[in-house]
């Protein structure tokens, strides 16, 4: 029986993929730059697609939609004077009373206040606070609405007087 010298052993073992093993971060790294504009449209962070990628076995991860296709076009462009938020631009789905737009959520609540609602923290923040608009996952909607959805108002915000 003829023995391999050590070294030649490991070049191989790092060569040759074993099936079943999760993803290597240099694989992960190389989809994530191929597939960059697409993943960052879809309004998924780099630290979560790396972790969904090295959770994956070596075969190939899920096709990414065609440039041009309705599941890749963004949003439509905002009403004048108006700035869409981070998940409108990015065209992520909403669920029933979430808007990606404040235009969208007044016309469904002209009697009610818009909050917007931070869909990750499922905490609402009102007009002109910091945070309005401005959290990475969120959507525009009515204060009547939040509670049905179980999103509470933040503690260390108020509603701002009307005038």
């Amino acid at each position: 029986m003829k023995l391999i010298p050590f070294g030649i052993a490991v070049l191989f073992a790092a060569a040759i993929p074993a099936a079943g093993h999760a993803k290597t971060v240099a694989q992960c790294n190389a989809e994530y730059t191929a597939n960059k504009a697409a993943i960052q449209a879809s309004g998924e962070r780099k630290r979560d697609f790396m972790t969904r990628c090295r959770a994956e076995t070596g075969a190939a991860t899920a096709p990414l939609p065609p440039k041009g296709s309705a599941a890749a076009t963004a949003a439509p462009p905002p009403a004048a004077g108006e700035t869409p938020s981070r998940r409108a631009r990015a065209g992520a789905p909403t669920r029933a009373n979430e808007f990606a737009t404040e235009a969208e959520a007044k016309a469904h609540c002209p009697g009610d206040s818009v909050v917007w609602a931070n869909t990750k923290t499922h905490i609402y923040h009102f007009p002109g606070t910091r945070s309005y608009g401005r959290t990475k996952a969120g959507a525009y909607v009515c204060e009547r609405d939040a509670g049905a959805l179980g999103i509470r108002a933040a503690r260390n915000e108020r509603r701002q007087p009307r005038g």
